[in-house]
């Protein structure tokens, strides 16, 4: 039986402290960067609609698809893919625009610097959490948000290696920092032993897979949220309504972020399916019994169910646009349930919150 540290506990519980305190300043900085890059972005927009009746339509087109001053090709307005986030100024030639180019991405470099930093401490606190508790850091509900928490941070920035997806920043550190509360305020939970039933090689397999499954489902639930807003703002625009929501002006155009979140969750689905077979197969190590309609394996089912459903009506269906945002958020909704009312309210052989 491994030996309890509550020493190293307690340190793990500053990191977790300190974690949170960095992601708050990273959040500002996301959200200034939102902010400053909006303002910036509407200079550039008026000051081209003044120059020429041929620049004034091309902005227009751009600012219905929710780009930097590119006009969307292909399809109809607003609806076209684009490869990235759109963070700098496309066709800009003016000295003025490439200045903002470079400028606008100072808070979004400090926001991402302190992300890096903040996910290192947060580290830290996990790697702590484990070495007191002699075992892998998510044993409870406390452990599971903490551990779960950090996933979506660090899967955030190893996403942010391939595609420019710093326009999520506000959204995901929002997220990871009411985890980290949560999980301080509700369901904090000494350092200890694990019940019977979880000492298994199992719980790192099948746990391990659940943590990373809804770190990607976490972040396919902000870009949804997002697609949502920016569809809405859209539709403003092409009706020739005034743009409240200028933030949204450096994020994505609606099915840029439909088609990326679709992406992201067909690889967390195929992560929630091997969570469900080799929780069956523990369930049958540990009770003798592949399946016993526990609240936690239904809920389970349940959440494998709605994305599954999701996949197929935007493959097969047609589900597009609005459709498809909102069963992607249904799912994660799924996903929050099974974690907080299932663990906390159902008796079951799943209870191990620890609370």
């Amino acid at each position: 039986m491994p030996v309890i540290n509550e020493t190293l506990g307690q340190y793990s519980e500053l990191f977790m402290l300190l974690a949170a305190g960095t992601y708050t300043v990273a959040f500002i900085a996301f959200a200034w960067d939102l902010a400053k890059s909006s303002k910036a972005l509407r200079a550039i927009d008026e000051k081209a609609a003044a120059s020429s009746p041929a620049q004034k339509v091309a902005v227009a087109a751009g600012r219905g698809g929710g780009g930097l001053g590119g006009v969307d090709a292909g399809g109809p307005a607003g609806r076209a893919e684009r490869p990235t986030s759109g963070l700098t100024v496309e066709g800009g030639t003016a000295a003025g625009d490439m200045k903002y180019s470079a400028e606008r991405r100072v808070p979004a470099r400090v926001a991402v610097a302190l992300t890096v930093l903040g996910v290192l401490i947060h580290g830290a606190g996990v790697v702590t959490r484990a070495l007191g508790a002699g075992r892998v850091p998510w044993g409870n509900m406390y452990e599971f948000l903490t551990t779960g928490a950090f996933v979506a941070v660090a899967v955030f920035l190893i996403v942010l290696i391939r595609r420019d997806l710093r326009f999520l920043g506000t959204f995901v550190i929002g997220l990871a920092i009411i985890m980290l509360v949560a999980a301080s305020v509700s369901f904090w939970t000494p350092v200890g032993h694990l019940v019977p039933a979880l000492q298994s090689y199992w719980l790192i397999i099948h746990v391990s897979i659940a943590v990373l499954s809804s770190a990607l489902f976490t972040l396919t639930f902000a870009m949804s949220a997002l697609q949502l807003v920016q569809s809405y703002r859209q539709r403003n625009l092409a009706a020739g309504r005034a743009d409240n929501l200028g933030f949204m002006r450096v994020v994505p155009n609606a099915l840029s972020l439909e088609n990326l979140s679709y992406r992201i969750n067909a690889i967390a689905f195929i992560g929630w399916t091997f969570t469900l077979m080799f929780g069956a197969i523990w369930a049958e190590k540990a009770w003798g019994r592949f399946w016993g309609w526990d609240p936690k394996e239904v809920w389970t089912f349940v959440i494998w169910v709605v994305y599954a459903g999701y996949l197929h009506a935007r493959a097969t269906r047609g589900w597009t646009g609005t459709r498809a945002a909102w069963l992607s958020i249904v799912g994660y909704a799924c996903v929050i349930i099974n974690f907080t009312l299932v663990n906390t309210v159902f008796n079951g052989l799943h209870s191990y919150s620890g609370l």
